[in-house]
């Protein structure tokens, strides 16, 4: 079975329409980048990195140092699919990014996003 299209895009591509979508919301692109680092478990300067190489989403989930342990409590749904029963892994983990950055357009408080 060929993989997703999503998982080629390009990150530095996706990333501005996450600190969009955030700013459209009275939220900042240092939050984004907090959740970002949170789930992924990338500094700041390992985040810039794989922005400025231009990483695919694919390499830069495989990448990052480690995906945090809350992020099994990421549940509810996004663009229509619920994020705890998607199968693919690496889906998931795109899908659960998406999530936080909704929680955050949506005006959610940090220390709640970040579970």
């Amino acid at each position: 079975m060929p993989e997703h299209p999503v998982f080629a895009m390009k990150f530095a591509k996706v990333y501005p329409l996450y600190v969009q979508k955030a700013a459209r919301k009275k939220r900042t692109k240092k939050e984004v980048d907090q959740i970002i680092c949170w789930l992924t478990g990338y500094d700041e300067a390992g985040l810039r990195e794989q922005i400025e190489k231009e990483a695919d989403i694919k390499a830069f989930f495989a990448n990052a140092p480690r995906m945090h342990p809350n992020c099994k409590l990421i549940k509810g749904v996004v663009c229509g699919v619920r994020v705890e029963d998607v199968k693919d892994p690496l889906m998931r983990k795109i899908r659960q990014l998406d999530k936080l950055i909704d929680e955050l357009a949506k005006g959610k408080p940090m220390e709640k996003i970040l579970r």
